[in-house]
């Protein structure tokens, strides 16, 4: 019986490990769970609230959780509530933290700012109610002294003052004009009086929209100033709002003719705003989305940004001819005479077919040429080009499809200050763009992978 030892201590250890298993590690986890549960401002999870009430120095507003999730406001009115904006005052409550208990009700609240606190909240959650009286902040930045209703103790808590303080039932409400998702839209209608522009998705569904102009022209349009746009409407929000009454009666007689009109088509409806500025030297901007619905106060840089010319809306690369579609580019300056031609994907001079081209350096020039947009317009209809010096260019570059027909021409004349004349098939007029393509046209020794050897 040599391991005799050996087995009792196994058997110690057993026992040992039985000991932990059962009694104190449960022991642990029960008071991790209760000094966890202590530390909560709120006793039920974010899942469970079912509603709100707020009461500030601005008026009590009520909120309840709508089933699909949302928010809506059910006093003092009912109508739709800023998601976004309960969404954050809710997880401000339920990640709240009490750093720790301070006095009981009874030991008296006017210390912490709690006789008259300056924000009341009551927290539903099905069956359950919890009410928060927010006091002074605390000794620390980003702290705020907390009434707890179900316990009557006043708690030290990492509440921040700016997710309670000053409440209004206007920061509760709704106040983007128009909600909508990008791809799901169809068509766009501008109408700055006297002009119409309609703008059509044509990748509709798809991850990314492509924007075409349909009237009053059929044009390529700019996509990067359409998105742009796109934004601004998504960012379109009320300053103020004029709830149906007398006040909005009395403003709709003073709004006339609109600045401009935006309506928005998807397969679901039509979405409309339109701008006013019945009194520009006051610099006040309204906004009415229905006859019905309330009007709303704008900031009057919201009429600037969202109107936009043709010319800013259209694609304004000059050449008229995408990169990917160049079979064949011919290059002419006072420097400079070759025709580049695409090889099945690769770039060969057309004097020179099997001289190895570096294929990057050829690239970077054929898409710079296609790329290069129109920063002015100088005049919308053709004219006497020769005050321009695009009679006698500075430089030519004519593109060819892979059908063998020219698709796109681009013309750079005179230079003016950092500017230089230009034409190009996609725009019809002169106009002005940026000169340093001049300076990046590449020698035929710089296309060339391998220069040849000098005699």
């Amino acid at each position: 019986m040599r391991y005799w030892p050996t087995v009792l201590m196994l058997v110690v250890l057993a026992g040992l490990g039985g000991y932990l298993y059962v009694v104190e590690f449960p022991t642990a986890q029960r008071e991790i769970k209760q000094e966890t549960e202590q530390k909560q401002l709120l006793s039920f999870p974010e899942t469970a609230i079912t509603g709100l009430a707020i009461t500030t120095a601005q008026g009590p507003v009520e909120l309840t959780r709508t089933d699909s999730g949302g928010w809506t406001i059910t006093a003092p009115l009912q109508t739709d509530a800023d998601i976004r904006e309960v969404q954050a005052l809710v997880r401000a409550l339920v990640t709240g933290r009490v750093t720790r208990s301070v006095a009981e009700r009874s030991a008296g609240l006017a210390p912490f700012g709690l006789e008259q606190p300056v924000t009341t909240v009551t927290v539903t959650a099905g069956g359950q109610q919890d009410t928060l009286a927010i006091g002074d902040s605390g000794p620390l930045s980003n702290t705020l002294y907390v009434l707890r209703g179900s316990d009557g103790k006043v708690l030290l808590t990492d509440l921040a003052p700016k997710d309670f303080v000053n409440k209004s039932l206007l920061m509760f409400r709704r106040k983007d004009l128009l909600r909508f998702v990008q791809n799901d839209i169809e068509r766009v209608r501008l109408n700055y009086p006297p002009t119409e522009i309609v703008i059509y998705n044509m990748a509709k569904g798809k991850p990314k929209p492509s924007w075409k102009i349909r009237y009053p022209i059929e044009a390529e349009a700019d996509q990067t100033e359409v998105r742009s746009l796109m934004f601004r409407l998504e960012d379109l929000k009320a300053l103020s709002i004029i709830d149906p009454g007398p006040e909005r009666d009395a403003v709709a007689k003073t709004l006339t003719t609109p600045k401009l009109k935006i309506t928005l088509h998807t397969a679901e409806g039509d979405q409309s705003v339109q701008l006013y500025q019945p009194d520009p030297q006051s610099g006040d901007a309204i906004a009415e989305t229905t006859p019905e619905a309330p009007l709303y106060r704008v900031s009057p840089t919201a009429i600037k940004d969202l109107t936009k010319d043709l010319f800013t809306l259209q694609d304004k690369r000059l050449l008229g001819v995408d990169y990917t579609e160049i079979a064949m580019l011919s290059v002419r300056t006072r420097d400079h005479q070759y025709v580049l031609i695409n090889d099945n994907g690769e770039w060969v001079l057309e004097d020179r077919p099997t001289d190895k081209l570096s294929q990057e350096a050829a690239d970077l020039f054929v898409s710079r040429v296609a790329n290069l947009p129109a920063e002015e317009r100088v005049l919308k209809q053709s004219s006497p080009l020769a005050p321009y010096g695009l009679l006698a260019p500075t430089a030519e570059f004519v593109a060819t499809g892979r059908d063998g027909r020219v698709t796109g021409r681009l013309t750079l004349g005179n230079r003016v200050g950092n500017l230089i004349y230009a034409t190009g098939d996609r725009l019809q007029g002169i106009f002005q763009a940026r000169p340093d393509l001049l300076t990046q046209i590449p020698s035929r020794a710089a296309l060339l992978a391998q220069p040849p050897n000098k005699p």
